[in-house]
């Protein structure tokens, strides 16, 4: 069937929320002495209301229930909304109904204010057209008015997408088709006794259910790029674990590097005992090990939707070779223009390091490979060349990387997150 808009449930569909449910549930019964239960008992609170979830499966009392759900709600307000992350493979999807024109809406029993700070807290917001749940008041709603609500925003062919059998009950009562995900927090044979059409066992097949044949979205490419010493390994380990909290396949990827074919390549260059290589064969295997970087590991990656992060990609060898060999920026992006054909990041991190302080970094760390016994005026030059490349060029998010590690990843990932906001709305 051909849908034109997609109703999610949030907990358990989108989004594995078991932390900062359970967590919460257990803090506000242990502050009523309700104690003595683990957080995996506590898994049953995602689906159902809180005021039904509280008396059944902790056994609080009616006069106990209200301070129940207020003690919930003060911890889950302050902290347990950021416990939280997004399925694998959900990105790819939220991309591909926006590029096919397919609406997405969230219709969620989560109050609506927590619904969308954790939508856009993990980038969920830019590809949504709305969102519907209940006000942080005590009300008598049933799931199926929510669905009702947002089927009605939504218009057109519209399917539940949900994980318990609350939102197949609901989806039933309003009269929709509905998908369920055995990846969440209900069993497959709980979805198909609920009377789900269909259910999928991961994200992927949930996209084949509901886009059929249809070409999925592209993936995202991200390179980051720095002098030597500017802490670009460590920041890249705090880059990837963002990303993956969002939701994104990740695959990781260096320069020169990427491969088995590339990683040979690799060795000759940052050998050093190869003093002899000349600047213009260093420029040439470059570009041969981006080439080959490209084709088996990149593009790959990307077509499958991936979230592609490189350690260094063409800016490397334009500032490196073209600023700090001299052999000139201009030659360098034509000598590499075959190699990349077209492919560029979507947003490169750039940590932003005065040359002598990177040096000095760098050099502290350990024995230095060839391109790092280099004359402190090659940096300078390269450093330079940085400069040159990146006064003007939008794709570049600048990041100051002086100060402490934590410092340096809080700037980093603040700057990520909204141009990710940016590139949806593109």
């Amino acid at each position: 069937m051909q849908y034109t808009a997609v109703l999610f449930d949030l907990d358990g569909t989108l989004t594995r929320s078991e932390e900062g449910i359970t967590r919460s549930a257990l803090w506000a019964g242990e502050q009523l002495g309700y104690t003595g239960f683990r957080q995996e008992q506590l898994k049953a609170f995602i689906g159902p209301p809180l005021y039904v979830s509280f008396p059944e499966i902790m056994g609080i009392r009616d006069s106990d229930v209200d301070e129940a759900v207020r003690l919930y709600k003060e911890r889950y307000a302050r902290i347990g909304w950021l416990e939280n992350e997004v399925y694998p493979g959900i990105p790819r999807l939220l991309r591909s109904l926006k590029k096919h024109g397919v609406k997405a809406f969230i219709a969620t029993a989560k109050p609506q204010v927590f619904a969308e700070r954790i939508a856009e807290r993990f980038g969920l917001l830019p590809y949504l057209d709305g969102i519907v749940g209940p006000t942080t008041e005590r009300v008598s709603v049933s799931k199926a008015d929510f669905v009702r609500r947002a089927a009605g925003l939504a218009g057109g062919a519209a399917v539940m997408v949900g994980d318990r059998c609350y939102d197949i009950d609901a989806a039933k009562e309003v009269g929709l088709p509905s998908i369920g995900v055995s990846f969440g927090y209900g069993s497959r044979e709980e979805l198909l006794a609920s009377g789900a059409d269909s259910v999928a066992s991961d994200v992927r097949e949930l996209q084949r259910l509901i886009l059929g044949d249809k070409e999925p979205a592209r993936g995202l490419f991200i390179s980051m790029e720095g002098m030597d010493g500017c802490g670009k390994t460590t920041q890249r380990m705090a880059l990837v674990r963002h990303l993956e909290r969002l939701g994104w396949e990740v695959t990781v990827t260096r320069e020169p590097g990427g491969d088995g074919i590339a990683e040979q390549i690799r060795r000759i260059i940052l050998d050093p005992a190869n003093e002899a290589i000349f600047d213009e064969t260093e420029a040439y295997l470059y570009a041969a090990s981006r080439a080959q970087n490209v084709r088996a590991v990149i593009l790959p990656a990307l077509t499958d939707g991936r979230a592609v992060v490189c350690d260094r990609f063409v800016d490397s060898s334009i500032a490196y070779q073209g600023g700090g060999r001299g052999l000139g920026t201009e030659r360098i992006r034509e000598l590499n223009a075959m190699a990349v054909d077209g492919c560029m990041p979507d947003l490169t991190v750039y940590l932003e390091m005065a040359a002598d302080k990177a040096i000095e970094r760098r050099r502290s760390a350990g024995e230095a490979d060839r391109l790092e016994r280099q004359k402190d005026s090659f940096y300078e030059r390269t450093a330079a060349g940085y400069e040159a490349l990146y006064a003007n060029e939008k794709r570049v998010l600048r990041v100051d990387a002086s100060g402490s590690i934590e410092e340096v990843s809080g700037r980093m990932l603040e700057g990520l997150d909204r141009r990710l906001t940016a590139l949806a709305a593109e």
